[in-house]
């Protein structure tokens, strides 16, 4: 799955969700309208009610992107 593809189904969804990274936090679509391409094409696992975290090229898990946060 690619991060684009979470946030989209967060957005379809009306998740009350916020992701939070680097202390700030943000509604999935923001994410959508602001994140460059690439950034939005990186392949990433949900824990869900956790987080998102990035899958890097040898398929384990990276670093996590994206807490969960309620609103």
């Amino acid at each position: 799955m690619i991060l684009q593809d979470v946030l989209e189904k967060m957005v379809t969804n009306s998740a009350p969700l916020l992701l939070s990274s680097s202390g700030e936090d943000w509604e999935a679509g923001s994410l959508l309208e602001n994140l460059p391409g690439p950034k939005l094409k990186r392949r990433v696992h949900v824990q869900p009610g956790l987080y998102i975290a990035e899958i890097n090229d040898a398929g384990y898990l990276g670093r996590i992107l994206y807490k969960f946060k309620e609103k």
